[in-house]
């Protein structure tokens, strides 16, 4: 069996912790058997001072993933949502879990067709749900466009801004959803503090939203708590800002090298504002996937095998990855003569 010496299938941040949070963990863990702050008071005050917003506009809840959940819960049931995909592959699994029918628009050129979303509204639709750099093409959409999708929504549909890797963006180019939030009563931005702050085993994450939205979410707080050691690791990653910035800015150049090599291969690969890229190999996705394995690589297709999403790893990582794609694009056999990982005749290619 060969080892998997890089797991580059799951969007970890491979920087170090930042500046403080071993200690705050290692301190909470000396305080588990306390209740303390149960409703995470302290944690939505410090997330209100960081971004400039009241704490009645903050809700938090352990991962976006559970946010994107009670959201849906909340407010989605028996209606319809509309997402792009290939997008977060759990939205059609939170949106059938919240009683709700998925309503799928197809990207375009790999990012959001916001038009064609705006036409996909009815009045049965009740949430917009948006990924803001889309996982897995890790493409953006700016404020302006952002803005022009708004005009033509209905005032009673809510739009849920996913925003789990906009620290790794390019600010320029993206929208800026808490601004728009602030705004606008119908948008709504999830965050976590697992990608860009390296928080991703401790569960914490955030919701910004109008507090008449916050207080329909209050009641499911009760049940989806954030741990004590997880508030006191993230209030502290909050204030290393500096630093959160600095390691994301290292991440985007990386991905931005990784970004170049595999267009000097010849893949036609969008550009990516998160912290990985998405492959697509057409038939060969899968023979892609089982080839990295041989080679102690882990990757994974998703949105139904149409694309391999790749995760930026370390340098050394990255390196091995390049190699191994050179390799496959050109027919080597398999590492260690694995004739299961072998590439199909053909290769979709720029």
């Amino acid at each position: 069996m060969t080892t998997i010496r890089h797991q580059l299938s799951l969007n970890e941040n491979f920087a170090a912790p930042l500046p403080g949070v071993r200690e705050a963990i290692v301190d909470g863990a000396g305080r588990v058997n306390l209740t303390l702050d149960a409703m995470s008071t302290g944690l939505t005050q410090a997330i209100a001072g960081h971004l400039g917003v009241d704490s009645s506009q903050v809700f938090v809840g352990p991962g976006s993933g559970a946010l994107l959940q009670q959201f849906l819960t909340a407010f989605a049931g028996g209606g319809e949502v509309v997402h792009a995909w290939p997008s977060f592959e759990m939205y059609p699994l939170l949106v059938r879990n919240a009683g709700a029918t998925a309503v799928p628009v197809a990207l375009r050129e790999d990012t959001h067709d916001l038009a064609a979303m705006a036409d996909a509204v009815t009045e049965r639709t009740k949430v917009v749900l948006l990924c803001n750099p889309n996982n897995p093409t890790g493409t953006v959409f700016g404020e302006a466009e952002m803005r022009t999708f708004l005009d033509r929504l209905p005032a009673g549909v809510l739009v849920l801004i996913d925003e789990a890797y906009a620290d790794f963006a390019d600010q320029s180019a993206i929208a800026n959803g808490i601004r728009l939030a602030g705004e606008d009563p119908r948008v709504c931005v999830v965050r976590t503090f697992s990608k860009s702050h390296g928080l991703l085993g401790l569960r914490v994450g955030y919701l910004i939203a109008d507090e008449a939205v916050v207080t329909g979410l209050r009641p499911g707080s009760y049940f989806f708590r954030v741990s004590t050691v997880a508030q006191d690791a993230a209030i502290t990653a909050l204030r290393a800002e500096e630093v959160m910035r600095k390691q994301c800015a290292e991440v985007a150049a990386e991905r931005d090298r990784v970004h170049s090599r595999l267009l000097s291969l010849g893949l036609e690969v969008p550009r990516s504002h998160g912290n990985f890229h998405w492959l697509k190999l057409g038939e060969a996705n899968e023979s892609f996937v089982r080839f990295c394995a041989a080679g102690g690589i882990e990757v994974r297709t998703l949105a139904g095998g149409t694309g391999v999403r790749v995760t930026v790893g370390t340098p050394e990582a990255n390196d091995a990855l390049l190699e191994l794609t050179r390799s496959f694009l050109h027919g080597d056999e398999p590492p260690g003569g694995d004739s299961q990982a072998r590439q199909p005749v053909s290769v979709d290619r720029a």
